[in-house]
């Protein structure tokens, strides 16, 4: 694990006075030549190469004091906007026809106080994150579940009786 220096990034920061010196820390993929190191970027990170110079990194150095508080990470800023990297989808749930996750944040595990319900469409960045728990807990509330409600919503008001919509045929199985 490294810190990677913020020197060639660009930040949303005012000054870069105020800007993070070192971001991270990040696993080290492998050692491409002699100087350059190939890391894991977070994937929010698409647009910064993920091969750096030696110069630029710095290792991590494990705390020699027990149970010392290590603070969460910053935020991610993409396209200026500030983006918190997702741990674990927890829990799922519709609420007012909308499809919400429980969503624990990366660096705050320990608080489960600060896990936070967000609708689906602010975890566009994360879709492996839904897919996996969608497979782990199959009977929770989906991306199709909406649909399957808002249809079952038409048929149980009668409003689908006796009449033909075009926008209401099935496309499939749910």
């Amino acid at each position: 694990m490294v810190w990677l220096s913020s020197k060639n990034i660009k930040s949303a920061r005012p000054t870069k006075k105020l800007s993070e010196r070192w971001l991270g820390p990040f696993p080290i993929l492998n050692k491409v030549s002699t100087h350059p190191y190939h890391l894991r970027l977070p994937t929010q990170w698409k647009s910064i190469h993920p091969v750096f110079h030696i110069s630029l990194l710095q290792p991590v150095k494990t705390s020699t004091i027990p149970n010392q508080h290590q603070e969460p990470p910053p935020p991610i800023i993409i396209e200026e906007e500030e983006e918190w990297e997702v741990s674990q989808i927890l829990d799922s749930l519709l609420k007012r026809r909308k499809l919400w996750y429980l969503v624990e944040w990366k660096g705050f595990s320990q608080y489960k106080e600060r896990s936070t319900w967000e609708p689906a469409q602010n975890l566009k960045n994360c879709t492996e994150l839904v897919k996996d728990f969608h497979s782990l807990y199959p009977n929770k509330r989906g991306p199709n579940s909406s649909r399957a409600l808002f249809l079952w919503c038409l048929v149980g008001r009668g409003i689908t009786k006796g009449k033909s919509h075009s926008w209401y045929e099935p496309l499939g199985v749910f």
